[in-house]
């Protein structure tokens, strides 16, 4: 023990580069990362197969509201990365359930798995139908927030308020022209993914172009994966589940949705799945994060837009006191 505390101590004194040099390496359901709050399991059998979905199911802290939030992560996050979400919910009242969806993070990564947005959301009813919530404030991002909007549509009932933090799927992005690529195509690229390569992805289209070292933690949590033993069943999902996004926008059906919806817009953004491979002409228009908010505020039938114009795709991790401050007004201004 005391030999891996003196590791961990020498570990944390080098220097950034160093670290990047030998990014550490996590397992295939993220073991060896330390999540915020204790690591929960539900044991869902799905397509045949036995499957244990990790979640946090965090306590309001004092006197609760009687409210649930559920919080969605998004395709190059975690139910970690929600952890300063998780901390300002509970004060506020809320009991708050951060899965992490299976294919992703912390559970199970299924071979030969057909990965849809409509069995990601039976596999999220089914944990909350366990843990006895029959209706909860469902807040997704990014990825997180297509599968937040097609929950609300598979289970209207189960939906007291629905919150879109800058939800992929607000444009149909093969219809706009861009290329489809194979799940072997896609699996071939995510084999080449590391920590450089997420970050610089993520600096280009998350931040417009800005970074912090507080946005390291994040992207070495997912190439620890990536540096893994599991290394090639972990890239076959990420390549699966990009499929899944190209493939099933929800942007067609926004008009469907009935519960209140709240959209929180960093105008920063410009994530466009595929756009890499598109022509220029066609990925210069593509995440446009102003116009599509606003589009999908006037397709939403209650919908509240509040835009975060100098913030990117991950607000509550970029700017994390101006996103809450907006989450928790926007909660309470749009009531029960």
């Amino acid at each position: 023990m005391k030999l891996r505390f003196a590791a961990l101590a020498l570990a944390a004194a080098l220097p950034l580069s160093a670290a990047k040099a030998e990014p550490s390496a996590y397992g295939p359901q993220l073991e060896g990362f330390t999540y915020p709050h204790p690591v929960q399991r539900f044991a869902v059998t799905s397509q045949g197969k036995s499957l244990s979905m990790a979640f946090m199911d965090v306590a309001p802290k004092g006197q609760g509201n009687g409210r649930t939030a559920v919080l969605l992560h998004g395709k190059n996050f975690c139910g970690a990365t929600w952890e300063r979400t998780i901390q300002v919910l509970s004060e506020a009242g809320y009991r708050v359930i951060a899965p992490d969806q299976i294919g992703f993070c912390a559970s199970s990564k299924p071979e030969g798995y057909q990965f849809s947005f409509n069995q990601l959301a039976a596999n999220t009813r089914a944990l909350l139908a366990s843990l006895g919530i029959e209706r909860a404030i469902v807040i997704g991002h990014s990825m997180g927030g297509m599968l937040a909007a097609r929950y609300a549509l598979a289970y209207p009932q189960a939906v007291e308020q629905l919150v879109l933090v800058n939800p992929l799927g607000l444009e149909d992005w093969q219809a706009e022209g861009v290329p489809y690529a194979s799940i072997d195509q896609l699996y071939g690229n995510e084999l080449k993914t590391g920590f450089e390569s997420i970050k610089a992805y993520q600096q280009r289209f998350y931040y417009n172009g800005s970074w912090k070292p507080d946005y390291d933690r994040w992207v070495a949590m997912l190439a620890g994966m990536y540096a893994g033993p599991g290394k090639q069943i972990v890239a076959l999902n990420q390549a699966q589940t990009s499929d899944m996004i190209f493939t099933q926008p929800v942007v067609h059906e926004l008009g469907r949705l009935k519960a209140r919806t709240l959209l929180l817009i960093g105008g920063k953004d410009r994530t466009a799945p595929g756009a890499n491979r598109a022509p220029k002409e066609i990925a210069e228009r593509l995440g446009n994060y102003p116009e599509l908010g606003r589009r999908a505020a006037q397709a939403i039938p209650a919908a509240t837009l509040i835009e975060l114009p100098e913030l990117g795709h991950a607000p509550q991790v970029e700017a994390p006191e101006a996103f809450h401050h907006a989450l928790l007004g926007g909660l309470a201004s749009q009531g029960r």
